[in-house]
Protein backbone atom coordinates (compact mmCIF):
# COMPACT_ATOMS: atom_id res chain seq x y z
CA UNK A 1 0.00 0.00 0.00
CA UNK A 2 1.54 3.41 -0.81
CA UNK A 3 2.34 5.87 1.65
CA UNK A 4 -0.06 8.84 1.85
CA UNK A 5 3.46 11.08 1.76
CA UNK A 6 4.54 9.11 -1.52
CA UNK A 7 0.65 9.45 -2.88
CA UNK A 8 0.77 13.33 -2.13
CA UNK A 9 4.23 13.73 -4.44
CA UNK A 10 2.75 11.65 -7.11
CA UNK A 11 -0.25 14.02 -7.01
CA UNK A 12 1.73 17.19 -6.88
CA UNK A 13 3.68 15.85 -9.65
CA UNK A 14 0.27 16.01 -11.80
CA UNK A 15 0.16 19.63 -11.10
CA UNK A 16 0.77 21.02 -14.70
CA UNK A 17 -1.87 18.22 -16.24
CA UNK A 18 -4.63 19.14 -13.45
CA UNK A 19 -4.15 23.11 -14.42
CA UNK A 20 -4.14 22.41 -18.19
CA UNK A 21 -7.44 20.09 -17.89
CA UNK A 22 -9.10 22.45 -15.75
CA UNK A 23 -8.26 25.33 -17.76
CA UNK A 24 -8.92 24.07 -21.19
CA UNK A 25 -12.90 23.27 -19.71
CA UNK A 26 -13.07 26.67 -18.47
CA UNK A 27 -12.77 28.42 -21.64
CA UNK A 28 -15.12 26.18 -23.04
CA UNK A 29 -18.08 25.80 -20.63
CA UNK A 30 -20.98 24.00 -21.84
CA UNK A 31 -24.33 23.78 -19.99
CA UNK A 32 -27.07 20.66 -19.53
CA UNK A 33 -26.73 17.76 -21.56
CA UNK A 34 -24.90 19.67 -24.27
CA UNK A 35 -21.29 18.70 -23.50
CA UNK A 36 -19.72 17.48 -26.55
CA UNK A 37 -16.24 18.83 -26.32
CA UNK A 38 -16.47 18.05 -22.37
CA UNK A 39 -17.22 14.53 -22.60
CA UNK A 40 -14.57 14.22 -25.59
CA UNK A 41 -12.08 15.58 -23.25
CA UNK A 42 -12.83 13.06 -20.91
CA UNK A 43 -13.19 10.17 -22.76
CA UNK A 44 -10.15 10.92 -24.26
CA UNK A 45 -8.33 11.53 -21.28
CA UNK A 46 -9.62 7.89 -19.92
CA UNK A 47 -8.62 6.10 -23.01
CA UNK A 48 -4.93 7.32 -22.58
CA UNK A 49 -4.49 6.11 -19.02
CA UNK A 50 -5.64 2.63 -20.30
CA UNK A 51 -9.60 2.82 -19.23
CA UNK A 52 -12.51 1.68 -21.62
CA UNK A 53 -14.94 4.44 -20.67
CA UNK A 54 -18.76 3.65 -21.35
CA UNK A 55 -21.74 6.30 -22.04
CA UNK A 56 -24.39 6.26 -19.48
CA UNK A 57 -27.80 8.40 -19.84
CA UNK A 58 -28.08 11.17 -22.35
CA UNK A 59 -24.53 12.55 -21.83
CA UNK A 60 -22.89 10.47 -19.05
CA UNK A 61 -19.34 8.69 -18.58
CA UNK A 62 -17.94 5.99 -16.56
CA UNK A 63 -15.05 3.87 -15.92
CA UNK A 64 -13.89 1.21 -13.40
CA UNK A 65 -10.55 1.52 -11.92
CA UNK A 66 -9.55 -1.89 -9.76
CA UNK A 67 -11.49 -4.82 -9.64
CA UNK A 68 -8.66 -7.19 -9.56
CA UNK A 69 -9.08 -8.33 -5.83
CA UNK A 70 -12.33 -8.59 -4.03
CA UNK A 71 -13.84 -5.79 -2.49
CA UNK A 72 -16.16 -3.06 -2.18
CA UNK A 73 -18.01 -0.74 -4.98
CA UNK A 74 -17.40 3.09 -4.55
CA UNK A 75 -18.62 5.63 -6.91
CA UNK A 76 -16.76 8.68 -7.44
CA UNK A 77 -18.39 11.29 -9.05
CA UNK A 78 -17.70 14.76 -10.86
CA UNK A 79 -19.93 16.88 -12.54
CA UNK A 80 -19.20 18.28 -15.66
CA UNK A 81 -22.18 21.25 -16.63
CA UNK A 82 -21.31 25.11 -16.54
CA UNK A 83 -23.87 27.93 -15.91
CA UNK A 84 -25.59 30.19 -18.21
CA UNK A 85 -23.98 33.25 -16.65
CA UNK A 86 -21.50 35.67 -18.55
CA UNK A 87 -18.13 35.38 -16.96
CA UNK A 88 -16.46 38.85 -15.64
CA UNK A 89 -14.18 37.11 -13.39
CA UNK A 90 -11.14 38.30 -15.32
CA UNK A 91 -9.07 35.09 -15.56
CA UNK A 92 -6.55 34.98 -18.67
CA UNK A 93 -8.74 31.70 -19.12
CA UNK A 94 -12.35 32.72 -19.17
CA UNK A 95 -14.76 31.29 -21.20
CA UNK A 96 -14.06 31.99 -25.15
CA UNK A 97 -18.45 31.11 -25.36
CA UNK A 98 -20.68 33.93 -24.31
CA UNK A 99 -23.31 33.38 -21.74
CA UNK A 100 -21.63 30.30 -20.29
CA UNK A 101 -19.25 30.33 -17.49
CA UNK A 102 -17.79 27.78 -15.00
CA UNK A 103 -19.05 29.48 -12.14
CA UNK A 104 -19.78 26.91 -10.28
CA UNK A 105 -16.32 25.14 -9.51
CA UNK A 106 -17.31 21.94 -12.02
CA UNK A 107 -14.70 22.32 -14.40
CA UNK A 108 -12.35 21.67 -11.34
CA UNK A 109 -13.99 18.80 -10.18
CA UNK A 110 -13.77 17.21 -13.87
CA UNK A 111 -10.37 17.67 -13.23
CA UNK A 112 -9.89 16.12 -9.68
CA UNK A 113 -11.80 13.09 -10.70
CA UNK A 114 -9.48 13.07 -13.80
CA UNK A 115 -6.61 13.25 -11.84
CA UNK A 116 -7.73 11.14 -9.50
CA UNK A 117 -8.32 8.25 -12.05
CA UNK A 118 -4.93 8.61 -13.48
CA UNK A 119 -3.03 7.68 -9.79
CA UNK A 120 -5.53 5.23 -9.07
CA UNK A 121 -4.96 3.45 -12.31
CA UNK A 122 -1.05 3.65 -11.40
CA UNK A 123 -1.70 1.75 -8.52
CA UNK A 124 -4.76 -0.67 -9.31
CA UNK A 125 -2.97 -3.83 -8.26
CA UNK A 126 -3.36 -2.10 -4.89
CA UNK A 127 -6.71 -1.49 -4.93
CA UNK A 128 -9.57 -3.84 -2.76
CA UNK A 129 -12.69 -3.57 -4.93
CA UNK A 130 -13.46 -1.13 -7.58
CA UNK A 131 -13.78 2.56 -7.89
CA UNK A 132 -16.59 3.46 -10.36
CA UNK A 133 -15.42 6.83 -11.81
CA UNK A 134 -18.69 8.99 -12.94
CA UNK A 135 -18.59 11.74 -15.13
CA UNK A 136 -22.19 13.68 -14.85
CA UNK A 137 -23.25 16.08 -16.77
CA UNK A 138 -26.70 18.58 -15.90
CA UNK A 139 -26.25 18.74 -12.48
CA UNK A 140 -27.23 22.39 -12.13
CA UNK A 141 -30.51 21.68 -13.68
CA UNK A 142 -30.95 18.86 -11.20
CA UNK A 143 -31.26 15.98 -14.04
CA UNK A 144 -28.10 14.64 -14.97
CA UNK A 145 -28.12 12.28 -12.01
CA UNK A 146 -31.62 11.10 -11.90
CA UNK A 147 -30.90 10.42 -15.62
CA UNK A 148 -27.45 8.38 -15.12
CA UNK A 149 -29.23 6.02 -12.13
CA UNK A 150 -31.97 5.47 -14.48
CA UNK A 151 -29.38 4.55 -17.36
CA UNK A 152 -27.83 1.64 -14.91
CA UNK A 153 -25.31 4.27 -12.87
CA UNK A 154 -25.71 2.26 -9.73
CA UNK A 155 -25.49 -1.39 -11.35
CA UNK A 156 -22.62 -3.64 -13.01
CA UNK A 157 -20.90 -3.64 -10.98
CA UNK A 158 -23.63 -2.57 -8.05
CA UNK A 159 -22.26 0.34 -5.87
CA UNK A 160 -21.58 -0.18 -2.69
CA UNK A 161 -21.04 3.70 -1.29
CA UNK A 162 -21.24 6.84 -3.35
CA UNK A 163 -18.29 9.71 -2.64
CA UNK A 164 -18.53 13.62 -3.95
CA UNK A 165 -16.55 16.43 -3.68
CA UNK A 166 -17.17 20.24 -4.05
CA UNK A 167 -15.08 23.05 -4.39
CA UNK A 168 -15.93 26.36 -2.24
CA UNK A 169 -14.50 30.07 -3.36
CA UNK A 170 -14.90 33.09 -1.38
CA UNK A 171 -15.15 31.54 2.10
CA UNK A 172 -13.53 32.64 4.99
CA UNK A 173 -11.37 29.36 5.36
CA UNK A 174 -7.65 28.37 4.59
CA UNK A 175 -7.48 27.59 0.62
CA UNK A 176 -7.25 23.87 0.47
CA UNK A 177 -9.58 22.86 3.74
CA UNK A 178 -11.47 19.71 3.20
CA UNK A 179 -14.87 19.71 5.09
CA UNK A 180 -16.75 16.91 5.97
CA UNK A 181 -20.00 16.72 7.67
CA UNK A 182 -21.32 14.93 10.11
CA UNK A 183 -24.13 12.72 8.95
CA UNK A 184 -27.77 12.82 8.46
CA UNK A 185 -30.02 15.84 5.80
CA UNK A 186 -26.81 18.25 5.09
CA UNK A 187 -28.36 20.23 1.88
CA UNK A 188 -31.69 21.28 0.79
CA UNK A 189 -34.39 19.22 -1.63
CA UNK A 190 -35.30 22.01 -4.18
CA UNK A 191 -37.61 21.69 -6.93
CA UNK A 192 -38.57 25.07 -9.56
CA UNK A 193 -42.20 26.84 -10.22
CA UNK A 194 -43.25 28.82 -13.00
CA UNK A 195 -46.33 30.82 -12.32
CA UNK A 196 -47.80 32.01 -15.56
CA UNK A 197 -50.49 35.35 -15.51
CA UNK A 198 -52.97 35.78 -18.36
CA UNK A 199 -54.38 39.31 -18.92
CA UNK A 200 -55.26 41.05 -21.92
CA UNK A 201 -52.79 43.57 -23.88
CA UNK A 202 -52.80 46.48 -25.99
CA UNK A 203 -51.91 50.04 -26.41
CA UNK A 204 -50.54 51.28 -23.30
CA UNK A 205 -52.39 54.89 -23.94
CA UNK A 206 -55.67 52.68 -23.32
CA UNK A 207 -54.89 50.38 -19.73
CA UNK A 208 -58.60 50.35 -19.26
CA UNK A 209 -59.32 48.52 -22.72
CA UNK A 210 -56.57 46.42 -21.36
CA UNK A 211 -56.55 43.94 -18.51
CA UNK A 212 -52.83 44.39 -17.09
CA UNK A 213 -51.02 40.95 -16.22
CA UNK A 214 -48.05 42.72 -14.64
CA UNK A 215 -50.36 44.65 -12.23
CA UNK A 216 -51.88 40.93 -11.19
CA UNK A 217 -48.08 39.34 -11.22
CA UNK A 218 -46.70 41.98 -9.14
CA UNK A 219 -49.36 41.72 -6.51
CA UNK A 220 -48.84 38.08 -6.72
CA UNK A 221 -45.25 38.28 -6.12
CA UNK A 222 -46.07 39.87 -2.86
CA UNK A 223 -48.80 38.22 -1.51
CA UNK A 224 -46.67 35.10 -1.71
CA UNK A 225 -44.29 36.16 0.98
CA UNK A 226 -47.20 36.01 3.21
CA UNK A 227 -46.70 31.90 2.94
CA UNK A 228 -42.88 32.15 4.62
CA UNK A 229 -43.57 35.25 6.91
CA UNK A 230 -47.14 34.15 8.27
CA UNK A 231 -48.01 30.37 7.02
CA UNK A 232 -44.66 28.44 7.46
CA UNK A 233 -43.12 27.36 10.79
CA UNK A 234 -40.24 29.57 11.70
CA UNK A 235 -38.31 26.66 13.45
CA UNK A 236 -38.49 24.72 10.44
CA UNK A 237 -36.53 25.22 7.03
CA UNK A 238 -38.59 26.21 4.02
CA UNK A 239 -38.52 28.88 1.61
CA UNK A 240 -39.16 29.97 -1.89
CA UNK A 241 -37.70 32.66 -4.16
CA UNK A 242 -38.86 34.15 -7.09
CA UNK A 243 -35.54 34.71 -9.46
CA UNK A 244 -37.27 35.52 -12.50
CA UNK A 245 -39.64 38.20 -13.49
CA UNK A 246 -40.69 38.30 -17.39
CA UNK A 247 -43.37 40.23 -19.22
CA UNK A 248 -43.54 42.29 -22.49
CA UNK A 249 -41.31 43.74 -25.30
CA UNK A 250 -41.82 47.36 -25.26
CA UNK A 251 -42.20 50.11 -23.14
CA UNK A 252 -45.81 51.08 -24.72
CA UNK A 253 -46.95 47.73 -25.12
CA UNK A 254 -49.17 45.94 -21.78
CA UNK A 255 -48.78 42.47 -22.80
CA UNK A 256 -51.08 39.51 -22.44
CA UNK A 257 -48.56 37.83 -20.21
CA UNK A 258 -46.37 38.15 -17.26
CA UNK A 259 -44.06 35.06 -16.43
CA UNK A 260 -42.75 34.72 -12.48
CA UNK A 261 -40.09 31.71 -12.18
CA UNK A 262 -38.04 30.28 -8.75
CA UNK A 263 -37.36 27.50 -6.27
CA UNK A 264 -38.63 25.67 -3.60
CA UNK A 265 -36.52 24.93 -0.95
CA UNK A 266 -36.94 22.63 2.09
CA UNK A 267 -35.54 19.86 4.51
CA UNK A 268 -38.38 17.93 4.61
CA UNK A 269 -37.63 13.88 3.59
CA UNK A 270 -41.61 13.26 3.58
CA UNK A 271 -41.90 16.49 1.34
CA UNK A 272 -45.07 17.72 3.84
CA UNK A 273 -44.09 21.61 3.46
CA UNK A 274 -43.50 21.57 0.02
CA UNK A 275 -46.91 20.04 -0.32
CA UNK A 276 -48.23 22.72 1.86
CA UNK A 277 -46.29 25.49 0.10
CA UNK A 278 -47.45 24.26 -3.17
CA UNK A 279 -51.09 24.52 -2.19
CA UNK A 280 -50.82 28.14 -0.77
CA UNK A 281 -49.12 29.22 -3.93
CA UNK A 282 -51.62 27.99 -5.87
CA UNK A 283 -54.08 29.15 -3.55
CA UNK A 284 -52.77 32.61 -3.70
CA UNK A 285 -52.09 33.34 -7.36
CA UNK A 286 -55.08 32.32 -8.62
CA UNK A 287 -57.16 33.72 -6.20
CA UNK A 288 -54.85 37.44 -7.00
CA UNK A 289 -55.59 36.81 -10.06
CA UNK A 290 -59.07 36.58 -9.95
CA UNK A 291 -59.06 39.72 -8.20
CA UNK A 292 -57.22 42.04 -10.83
CA UNK A 293 -59.47 40.16 -13.76
CA UNK A 294 -56.54 38.10 -14.72
CA UNK A 295 -56.18 33.79 -14.60
CA UNK A 296 -52.76 32.43 -13.69
CA UNK A 297 -51.30 28.95 -14.11
CA UNK A 298 -48.61 27.55 -11.42
CA UNK A 299 -46.07 24.72 -12.56
CA UNK A 300 -44.00 22.62 -10.00
CA UNK A 301 -41.19 20.97 -12.16
CA UNK A 302 -37.26 19.64 -11.66
CA UNK A 303 -37.78 17.97 -7.90
CA UNK A 304 -34.38 17.64 -6.66
CA UNK A 305 -34.46 15.46 -2.79
CA UNK A 306 -32.54 16.38 0.45
CA UNK A 307 -28.97 15.14 0.21
CA UNK A 308 -28.38 12.46 3.22
CA UNK A 309 -24.95 11.94 4.66
CA UNK A 310 -24.20 8.41 5.77
CA UNK A 311 -23.32 9.14 9.39
CA UNK A 312 -20.85 5.89 9.86
CA UNK A 313 -19.47 6.83 5.99
CA UNK A 314 -18.57 10.14 7.10
CA UNK A 315 -16.83 8.91 10.63
CA UNK A 316 -14.33 6.96 8.07
CA UNK A 317 -13.64 9.42 5.56
CA UNK A 318 -12.89 12.20 8.26
CA UNK A 319 -10.35 9.62 9.78
CA UNK A 320 -9.12 8.47 6.23
CA UNK A 321 -9.06 12.57 5.30
CA UNK A 322 -7.15 13.32 8.40
CA UNK A 323 -4.18 10.41 7.93
CA UNK A 324 -3.82 11.93 4.89
CA UNK A 325 -3.83 15.63 5.37
CA UNK A 326 -3.64 16.30 9.17
CA UNK A 327 -5.01 19.78 10.28
CA UNK A 328 -6.33 20.20 6.34
CA UNK A 329 -9.25 17.93 7.20
CA UNK A 330 -12.04 18.76 9.42
CA UNK A 331 -15.45 18.06 11.03
CA UNK A 332 -18.24 20.53 9.74
CA UNK A 333 -20.53 19.93 12.55
CA UNK A 334 -18.51 22.89 14.91
CA UNK A 335 -19.34 25.14 11.68
CA UNK A 336 -23.18 24.09 11.09
CA UNK A 337 -24.39 23.35 14.36
CA UNK A 338 -25.73 20.30 12.84
CA UNK A 339 -27.69 22.42 10.75
CA UNK A 340 -28.57 21.82 6.55
CA UNK A 341 -27.47 24.29 4.23
CA UNK A 342 -30.08 25.85 1.62
CA UNK A 343 -28.03 24.68 -1.54
CA UNK A 344 -28.82 21.52 -3.09
CA UNK A 345 -27.05 18.92 -5.30
CA UNK A 346 -28.37 16.34 -7.33
CA UNK A 347 -26.10 13.30 -5.97
CA UNK A 348 -29.10 13.60 -3.55
CA UNK A 349 -30.53 11.04 -5.48
CA UNK A 350 -27.99 8.88 -5.57
CA UNK A 351 -27.77 9.52 -1.45
CA UNK A 352 -30.84 8.22 -0.95
CA UNK A 353 -30.12 4.36 -2.62
CA UNK A 354 -26.76 3.66 -1.79
CA UNK A 355 -25.10 5.06 1.72
CA UNK A 356 -23.09 8.62 0.83
CA UNK A 357 -20.64 11.23 1.76
CA UNK A 358 -20.56 14.41 0.36
CA UNK A 359 -17.11 16.81 1.06
CA UNK A 360 -16.35 20.22 0.20
CA UNK A 361 -12.90 21.90 -0.74
CA UNK A 362 -12.34 25.51 -0.05
CA UNK A 363 -10.42 26.73 -3.01
CA UNK A 364 -9.73 30.53 -2.50
CA UNK A 365 -10.68 33.17 0.30
CA UNK A 366 -11.49 37.00 -0.03
CA UNK A 367 -7.93 37.61 2.05
CA UNK A 368 -6.25 36.05 -0.86
CA UNK A 369 -8.29 37.89 -3.75
CA UNK A 370 -11.19 35.53 -4.08
CA UNK A 371 -13.72 37.32 -3.25
CA UNK A 372 -17.07 35.79 -4.81
CA UNK A 373 -19.06 32.71 -4.14
CA UNK A 374 -20.41 29.96 -6.68
CA UNK A 375 -22.53 31.22 -9.21
CA UNK A 376 -21.57 34.95 -9.54
CA UNK A 377 -20.19 36.24 -12.40
CA UNK A 378 -16.61 37.61 -10.90
CA UNK A 379 -15.99 33.68 -8.81
CA UNK A 380 -12.69 32.87 -9.32
CA UNK A 381 -11.26 29.47 -8.02
CA UNK A 382 -7.63 28.85 -6.35
CA UNK A 383 -6.03 25.98 -8.96
CA UNK A 384 -2.46 26.29 -7.54
CA UNK A 385 -0.58 23.18 -5.35
CA UNK A 386 1.35 24.42 -2.49
CA UNK A 387 3.13 21.57 -0.63
CA UNK A 388 1.79 19.22 2.77
CA UNK A 389 2.68 22.13 5.00
CA UNK A 390 1.25 24.71 2.86
CA UNK A 391 -2.12 25.64 2.37
CA UNK A 392 -3.28 23.28 -0.51
CA UNK A 393 -6.17 23.83 -2.76
CA UNK A 394 -7.86 23.47 -5.86
CA UNK A 395 -8.35 20.30 -8.77
CA UNK A 396 -4.77 18.82 -7.43
CA UNK A 397 -5.83 19.25 -3.81
CA UNK A 398 -9.24 17.21 -4.48
CA UNK A 399 -7.36 14.53 -6.76
CA UNK A 400 -4.98 13.93 -3.83
CA UNK A 401 -7.90 14.16 -0.84
CA UNK A 402 -9.97 11.92 -3.34
CA UNK A 403 -7.05 9.21 -4.22
CA UNK A 404 -6.04 8.99 -1.10
CA UNK A 405 -9.20 8.55 0.65
CA UNK A 406 -10.41 5.94 -1.98
CA UNK A 407 -7.38 3.74 -1.82
CA UNK A 408 -7.56 3.54 1.71
CA UNK A 409 -10.92 2.94 1.65
CA UNK A 410 -10.52 -0.50 -0.20
CA UNK A 411 -9.34 -1.63 3.19
CA UNK A 412 -11.30 -0.31 5.67
CA UNK A 413 -15.34 -0.77 6.61
CA UNK A 414 -17.86 1.44 4.44
CA UNK A 415 -19.77 1.32 7.57
CA UNK A 416 -20.02 -0.30 10.54
CA UNK A 417 -20.57 -4.04 10.44
CA UNK A 418 -24.62 -3.26 12.10
CA UNK A 419 -25.40 -0.98 9.05
CA UNK A 420 -24.09 -3.14 6.72
CA UNK A 421 -27.24 -4.45 4.37
CA UNK A 422 -29.20 -2.03 6.28
CA UNK A 423 -30.71 -0.70 2.91
CA UNK A 424 -32.81 -3.92 2.79
CA UNK A 425 -33.68 -3.58 6.87
CA UNK A 426 -36.13 -1.21 7.86
CA UNK A 427 -36.95 0.39 11.25
CA UNK A 428 -38.82 3.18 12.33
CA UNK A 429 -36.91 6.84 13.20
CA UNK A 430 -36.56 7.38 16.75
CA UNK A 431 -37.67 10.80 16.39
CA UNK A 432 -41.09 10.46 14.43
CA UNK A 433 -42.94 7.64 16.42
CA UNK A 434 -45.30 6.16 13.19
CA UNK A 435 -43.57 7.73 10.83
CA UNK A 436 -42.98 5.97 7.58
CA UNK A 437 -40.32 3.18 7.75
CA UNK A 438 -36.97 4.39 6.84
CA UNK A 439 -33.51 2.66 5.61
CA UNK A 440 -31.20 2.94 9.12
CA UNK A 441 -28.47 4.98 6.53
CA UNK A 442 -31.01 7.43 5.78
CA UNK A 443 -32.54 8.38 9.92
CA UNK A 444 -31.71 11.74 10.34
CA UNK A 445 -29.49 13.25 13.31
CA UNK A 446 -30.60 15.40 16.47
CA UNK A 447 -27.86 17.92 16.24
CA UNK A 448 -28.24 21.30 18.05
CA UNK A 449 -29.29 24.21 16.78
CA UNK A 450 -27.35 27.47 15.98
CA UNK A 451 -27.71 31.34 15.43
CA UNK A 452 -27.65 32.75 12.48
CA UNK A 453 -25.88 31.37 9.42
CA UNK A 454 -22.69 33.02 7.69
CA UNK A 455 -23.42 31.27 4.39
CA UNK A 456 -26.10 29.54 2.80
CA UNK A 457 -24.67 26.64 1.07
CA UNK A 458 -23.05 25.72 4.36
CA UNK A 459 -25.33 27.10 7.16
CA UNK A 460 -21.99 28.47 9.09
CA UNK A 461 -22.20 30.36 12.35
CA UNK A 462 -20.18 33.17 13.55
CA UNK A 463 -20.52 32.54 17.37
CA UNK A 464 -20.31 28.79 17.83
CA UNK A 465 -17.93 27.83 20.60
CA UNK A 466 -16.91 24.72 19.19
CA UNK A 467 -15.30 26.21 16.63
CA UNK A 468 -11.75 24.56 16.17
CA UNK A 469 -8.37 26.84 16.77
CA UNK A 470 -6.91 26.25 13.28
CA UNK A 471 -4.68 28.68 12.34
CA UNK A 472 -4.33 30.32 8.69
CA UNK A 473 -1.30 31.58 7.56
CA UNK A 474 -0.83 34.73 9.32
CA UNK A 475 -2.10 33.64 12.29
CA UNK A 476 -5.99 34.61 12.92
CA UNK A 477 -7.93 32.04 14.57
CA UNK A 478 -10.68 30.32 12.65
CA UNK A 479 -13.24 31.84 15.28
CA UNK A 480 -12.01 35.57 13.73
CA UNK A 481 -12.49 33.97 9.98
CA UNK A 482 -15.62 32.86 10.71
CA UNK A 483 -16.77 36.06 12.25
CA UNK A 484 -15.87 37.94 8.89
CA UNK A 485 -19.42 38.31 6.74
CA UNK A 486 -18.40 37.48 3.25
CA UNK A 487 -20.57 40.10 0.86
CA UNK A 488 -21.64 38.90 -2.88
CA UNK A 489 -22.29 35.32 -1.57
CA UNK A 490 -24.32 33.52 -4.30
CA UNK A 491 -24.09 30.02 -2.99
CA UNK A 492 -27.49 28.55 -3.75
CA UNK A 493 -28.34 27.51 -6.65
Amino acid sequence: MIAPEKLLEAAKALEPQLQEWRRTLHRHPEVGFDLPQTKALVKKALTEMGYTPQDCGKCGVVALAGGKRPGKVILLRGDMDALPLQEESGEEFSSELPGKMHGCGHDMHTAMVLGAAKLLKEHEDEIEGTVKLEFQPAEEIFQGSLDMINSGLLENPKVDAAVMFHVLAGMPLPAGMVLVPGGGITMASCEQYHIVVHGKGGHGSMPNACIDPITAAAHIHIALQEINSRELDPAGFGVFTTGRFEAGKASNVIPDTADMWGTIRTVDPEQKVSALIHQRMTEIAQGVATAYRCTAEVEFSDYCPCMVVDTPLAGNALTYMTELLGKGAMDMTPLTGGKPGGGSEDFAFVSHEVPTVSMFLAAGNAKEGYTYGQHHPKVRFDDSIPGREEKRSDAARGARALNGNLLVLQERPLYRPELVGARSRRAPAPHRPGAERQSLHHQRLHLPQGPEPLHPGLGMWRQNPLLHPLKEPGGRGMRKLLSLRKENDTWSK
